[in-house]
């Protein structure tokens, strides 16, 4: 069973089966294991929910694990439940987490798998034999059954930019190319689709000649009706030779996401992303839409370097330029473990003591922001729905419509207004993010903890700390012993400031560790 472990930001354990991009790992580590001699099962926490059903989690004799860095805590709970059920059960993870923490991975499972998805075949070999290794390596698109009537791929690997906030540079792998033949493979077996959703890291990469090939290829693919469109990530340098925006769009592309991060040069800078300050932010995504190609794209901010005005100055600057798309999301900076962006966190004592690897999600504040903490957490209560800004959001929207109204078809501008709607109309998300924020504190250290790290049924008491959290700083705001050998950074002696926040009903800290484990006993106790 190879299982994309899951962590929702808003603390929910459903399935979002709706969301987009998903997962692709599992499909791609399935390719390791013969058809004809292993029975293959994936599941995807992402849509389908947390994995919690006790028959299930008894199947399997080997768990392959993945997902983001975030989800490790995920890992270890999954694979106590798989060995509680099935001592013999083999237990293998992988990913960014596994390759941010390679020696803390190996007290968990059994094989901590670094390199990328073809290290699985040595694990099959190794724990079973060759006569369970794939002959061909081929991704199982078919077993992918959260897919819907969207399909994913990717036709390349790993990003050629290094922006100190993200993972694969800490990972610093070299950019990687598919042979052309393979692609086309990948887009036939996944059968005729709606929409095909390219998840390279960076899809304009570094080899020009590469990529005028894989357009060629999924124009002429496209002409003969195997998809109705596509869409694609690609960096900011895309934009500098104009004619790749009609070159990708006679090709059959809908739309583009690129990172825009933020509108703020000295901020992209910072983040050591200098190629998207080339071009002007606004222009570029105008031009993007004037071209006939949906624009999206993300923004960042980091409440440690930008105080709070800032930040809702520039969210006005967004809903107040009705010729560009608003954000398909907005976030704080998260300090990945092993990021560049991580280190200057750690050694300049801005994470916040006691930080939890689970609340680095993007939702939740681990570094010592410039503002009173209080201002902080309003802030990241109202980020989601951009309270305060929905009437201008809806003059945005309509101004947009208007504006783009004949350029782009129905299901662009569907593309392009997804997240207006929700902002306008909190009521169509499947759980609004209100609803879910009542309880919580936006604070890591006293963020209450999600309900799957008390256990669905019950486990060995050998596997108690599989629920208790990763700890990534101690009570001095210091990295935590548990990651010492993985991440040997340099931290000054003096303890900041506990983190206070002014308010009426001031949050009570937690213990680190969840107050139900006890280790004297035989078996954990369950919700």
């Amino acid at each position: 069973m190879i299982v994309n472990a899951y962590f929702d930001d808003l603390r929910r354990t459903h399935g979002r089966f709706y969301s987009v991009p998903k997962s692709l790992g599992p499909v791609y580590l399935a390719g390791a294991f013969a058809a004809d001699s292993c029975e293959i099962a994936l599941y995807n926490e992402q849509s389908s929910g947390a994995l919690e059903d006790p028959h299930l989690l008894a199947w399997p004799d080997m768990l392959v694990l993945t997902g983001l860095t975030v989800a490790f805590d995920r890992f270890r709970q999954l694979a106590a439940y798989v060995k509680t059920k099935n001592p013999d059960v083999i237990t293998v993870a992988g990913g960014p987490p596994v390759r941010a923490m390679p020696n803390l991975s190996k007290s968990f499972f059994d094989y901590a798998c670094t390199g990328d998805v073809e290290e699985l075949v040595d694990v099959v070999r190794d724990a079973w034999g060759p006569g369970y290794v794939s002959k061909d390596k081929f991704p199982r698109f078919d077993l992918a059954r959260w897919f819907g009537p969207i399909g994913y791929l990717e036709s390349s690997r790993n990003c050629n930019f290094r922006c100190s906030f993200c993972s694969l540079t800490g990972e610093a792998n070299a950019y990687k190319k598919y042979q052309l033949d393979h692609i086309r493979k990948q887009i036939l077996a996944l059968g005729e689709r709606r929409i095909v959703i390219f998840l390279d890291n960076n899809f304009y990469g570094n080899d020009r000649e590469f990529f005028l090939e894989r357009v060629d290829l999924i124009g002429h693919l496209w002409k003969s009706g195997q998809f109705k469109g596509w869409t694609a990530l690609v960096t900011q340098d895309f934009f500098l030779k104009p004619e790749n925006l009609s070159l990708v769009r006679e090709a059959g592309c809908l739309g583009l996401f690129s990172g825009v991060e933020s509108f703020d040069a000295s901020t992209l800078i910072g983040f050591n992303k200098r190629q998207n300050t080339h071009l002007p932010q606004i222009e570029l995504i105008r031009s993007c839409l004037e071209e006939g190609l949906v624009f999206l794209y993300g923004i960042i901010f980091d409440l440690s370097t930008r105080t709070v005005r800032e930040c809702r100055d520039e969210i006005a600057l967004i809903v107040g330029h009705s010729e560009i798309t608003l954000p398909a999301f907005v976030t704080q900076a998260i300090p990945l473990l092993g990021t560049p962006y991580f280190r200057e966190c750690l050694n300049q004592r801005r994470l916040l003591p006691n930080t939890r690897l689970r609340d680095m999600d993007g939702s939740t504040l681990v570094t010592r922001p410039l503002d009173p903490a209080a201002d902080a957490v309003q802030f990241l209560r109202d980020l989601p729905e951009l309270k305060g800004f929905r009437l201008r959001t809806a003059r945005h929207s309509t101004a947009f419509v208007h504006r783009y109204g004949r350029t782009l078809n129905v299901h662009q501008l569907v593309m392009a207004l997804g997240s207006a709607a929700m902002i306008i109309n909190p009521t169509l998300r499947p759980l609004t993010r209100r609803k879910a924020g009542n309880s919580r504190t936006f604070v890591t250290g006293t963020e209450p903890l999600d309900r799957v790290y008390r256990p669905a049924f019950r486990v060995d008491s050998r596997y108690a700390s599989h629920f208790a959290p990763t700890m990534v700083t101690d009570g001095a705001g210091c990295l935590h012993a548990d990651l010492l050998a993985d991440l040997k950074e340099i931290t000054r002696n003096d303890a900041p400031e506990p983190l206070r926040i002014t308010s009426t009903t001031e949050p009570t800290r937690r213990s680190a560790a969840p107050p139900f484990i006890d280790h004297g006993l035989p078996e954990l106790p369950v919700r």
